[in-house]
């Protein structure tokens, strides 16, 4: 499995492609979703794996049940045998737990605020963007002592503005809540820039500190695309602190 890692501060993030793992086409190979129609074995295994591979231990890897919503869960350890909630973005001030976000095109959003030892991981595809679950993430981390100033903020693989073709009334939605995500495909139709609108959500908080990933999912054969392939994978964002 290639991972990009990098640490900030104590703060560690971290996005997978999709190689190193045991599930079988078209799920291949490093699966973290477990609600695509996989084996579950398969994504038991490959999200051990994926644990192994950083230094986690994969039962204090939380995870959510992804809803394209704007809420927000506050935790301090996994779900153990409750349910697992629906919600969008997971925050905590629990060190050495890894709060986890999957993805296939949405933009994963990892935070982090070493000084007050709280870090955020959010799911922002288009709808989650245009319902502030971003702000909604940095609000509950500045209520566990987070400033803005402070936060370092980690963007992974999405489908990049050139690739991400909408409708053109879709694209004026978008853009009346948020003037940054307006784009056009390289072929020249409508299209929505999800990271850009979320970088500038980022940057109106305060959010200083931020890095995007390079890379476009739909593009890359490296990385799942629900875009490209429907049928697919799920990718995985960690971000935790030790």
């Amino acid at each position: 499995m290639t991972a990009q890692r990098d640490t900030a501060n104590g703060a560690h993030f971290a996005f997978t492609d999709r190689w190193g793992g045991v599930s079988a086409v078209p799920y291949e190979e490093l699966n973290l979703g477990g609600a695509v129609g996989d084996d579950p074995d398969a994504v038991r295994t490959n999200r051990e794996r994926a644990a192994a591979s950083l230094g986690l231990d994969p039962g204090r890897v939380v995870w959510m049940n992804q809803v394209h919503g704007a809420g927000v869960e506050v935790v301090d350890a996994p779900w153990g045998a409750r349910p697992v909630p629906e919600t969008d973005a997971l925050v905590t001030a629990e060190h050495g737990l890894a709060l986890a976000v999957l993805t296939a095109d949405c933009v994963p959003v990892l935070l982090a605020d070493p000084a007050a030892g709280v870090v955020a991981a959010a799911h922002a595809g288009r709808p989650g963007m245009i319902a502030g679950v971003v702000p909604a993430a940095v609000r509950a981390m500045t209520e566990l002592g987070a400033d803005p100033a402070r936060i370092v903020a980690r963007t992974g693989p999405s489908v990049c503005g050139r690739c991400y073709e909408v409708p053109e009334a879709m694209r004026a939605e978008v853009a009346a809540v948020e003037p940054a995500a307006y784009a056009v495909t390289s072929w020249g139709t409508p299209a929505v820039d999800v990271a850009a609108g979320v970088h500038a959500q980022l940057e109106r908080l305060g959010v200083r500190a931020r890095e995007q990933s390079p890379v476009c999912t739909l593009e890359s054969k490296d990385h799942f695309s629900y875009r490209r392939d429907r049928t697919t994978g799920r990718l995985a964002g960690y971000v935790w602190l030790g």
